[in-house]
């Protein structure tokens, strides 16, 4: 049996000519291009205060229980919340124990959904550049003043991973009484959660020689 080779096509006309083959090129860059351009940018969140491998200066820790800080909350911006979203809601909680169940330090939810940044300071008594709609739960441990409580750990204890998260909400407004705790709340967003962002970030307090 005998095989015949296959010829191979030859371009002709305006495909063969230097034109036509950088014609052909573009048009493979813009379909690359459009590809790129339709993938989905992660929902992101992040912190100018808190660089990633550093730990949490100390501007940002609280003033009690012998720490002495100026319990200020720090900047956070984020990008690419998903489509739907229509409010935004904020923790931060320490997991480690004791206590059993972690400490929660902050918690902002019912923030509106054009909102891209909390200032720092936000999470202050005064609310100085929370969004109006905003509304914060009051810190464990703390009276009922709702505020932000800074990272606070033990002398000595290895370092504390305070864990910030942001979630992206299906709804504009979160169903709970001014009552709940930080723990009740979080459950509520969870039940709500489009999608969310987390920065974890270190601190802790070196035991003081007698």
């Amino acid at each position: 049996m005998h095989y015949r080779p296959t010829k191979r096509r030859k371009l002709t006309g305006h495909a063969a000519t230097p034109a036509g083959i950088a014609l052909g090129l573009c048009l493979v860059a813009v379909g690359v291009a459009r590809s790129a351009l339709g993938a989905t940018a992660p929902f992101t969140l992040t912190s100018p205060d808190l660089p990633p491998g550093k730990p949490i200066p100390e501007r940002f820790t609280a003033n009690a229980f012998g720490c002495h800080g100026p319990n200020e909350s720090p900047a956070l911006k984020w990008s690419n919340p998903p489509a739907g979203t229509k409010s935004f809601a904020v923790t931060m909680f320490d997991p480690y124990r004791p206590p059993a169940s972690g400490w929660w330090h902050w918690v902002v939810y019912d923030i509106p959904a054009t909102a891209t940044e909390l200032p720092r300071k936000a999470g202050d008594t005064a609310n100085p550049g929370m969004p109006a709609s905003a509304k914060q739960a009051p810190p464990d441990g703390e009276a009922p003043e709702p505020h932000y409580y800074g990272p606070c750990p033990d002398e000595g204890d290895p370092p504390h991973h305070y864990t910030i998260t942001l979630y992206a909400l299906s709804v504009d407004h979160l169903d709970v009484p001014s009552t709940s705790t930080p723990a009740n709340i979080d459950y509520v967003i969870s039940t709500k959660t489009l999608a969310k962002s987390t920065i974890v970030r270190l601190f802790s307090r070196p035991k003081k020689t007698p």
